[in-house]
This record gives structure tokens, sequence and C-alpha cells, in this order.
């Protein structure tokens, strides 16, 4: 089983999380397909088709170019929003990662 990452730990698995926590951890790497992100997000084809237009909109995410047919897309790293989702991210991440030591250090004899 695959195990969540702390964004999805605090947000929880509906759709529009698992695509946002995908490219919050691919963000500044790659720009993606629809059908990179409905694969590696783990969201359906057709959810991800019904949620996507509400990140387009939100300004969550951007178009960056087009390959022959294909649209590739991106978090817009530049949104205010966008901003602050990643500081988020590394907030909770860091909070995971604080809970994960201390509970070692409390497993490690003295």
């Amino acid at each position: 089983m695959e195990e969540k990452s702390a964004f999805k730990r605090v947000f929880g698995d509906s759709p529009t999380i698992k695509v946002i926590d995908f490219l919050l951890a691919e963000r500044g790497l790659y720009d993606y397909t629809l059908s990179d992100i409905s694969k590696n997000s783990g969201v359906s084809w057709s959810t991800l088709h019904r949620i996507f237009p509400g990140l387009l909109e939100t300004g969550i995410v951007e178009q960056t170019r087009t390959i022959a047919n294909a649209r590739l897309y991106r978090l817009d790293e530049k949104n205010p929003l966008v901003q602050e989702l990643v500081k988020v991210d590394v907030r909770i991440s860091d909070y995971f990662i604080k809970k994960e030591l201390e509970k070692q250090d409390k497993t490690v004899p003295a």
C-alpha cells in the first residue's frame, strides 16, 4: 500500500487534493498532459475532466504548451494561492517530520 503524503494525511483523498498533491510534489520539474496527471495522481480520466476546469479557473494550474494535440500543464507558481499552498505543504511536512523525530527519540534508550 502506498504511504500517504503529509498533504493528503491532513486534507484527505479527494480527487482535487490528489491532483494538487501530485503537482505540488512535482512542481518546477516538468509539465504534464492530462493523461500523465490522471495516471500519477490516481484520479480517473473522467473525474479529472470534471474537476480540472475549476483548477484552471482558480489559476492553480496553467497550460504551459501544446505538443501536437496534447496540452501540458503545471502549477502556476506565480499565483498567490499556489504560493500559499506550497508554504502550507512545507509546513505540514515539517510538522510530520518533527513528530516522527520526537517519536524516534523516545524509543531510543539513553
